[in-house]
């Protein structure tokens, strides 16, 4: 996702994390800035937590890029829900 410049990154973070808070269910809590950071900070959570695992995160374009953010979000959304006594979204 770096090749995309920051334009790139808020038009995917921000996707992703519109997906991603109406999949967990928050999209009523959420507007497009807060959209935008929990998909870019998902993008990064879901990056470093593949680049453990040893997936090669530079190299899988956007569609790849995308499901990163989207995963990562997912499980951002999550845990912020645990954090907060929210409980299980899943």
């Amino acid at each position: 996702m770096l090749g995309l410049g920051i334009i790139g990154w808020i038009i995917i973070g921000g996707l992703a994390g519109w997906v991603a808070s109406m999949i967990m269910k928050t999209n009523a809590q959420m507007g497009i800035l807060m959209n935008i950071v929990v998909g870019i900070v998902g993008g990064l959570v879901g990056g470093f937590i593949l680049a453990l695992f040893g997936v090669d995160v530079e190299g899988g374009g956007l569609i790849f890029s995308f499901v990163t953010c989207l995963a990562g979000a997912c499980l951002l959304i999550w845990v912020v829900g645990l954090v907060r006594g929210r409980g299980s979204r899943v």
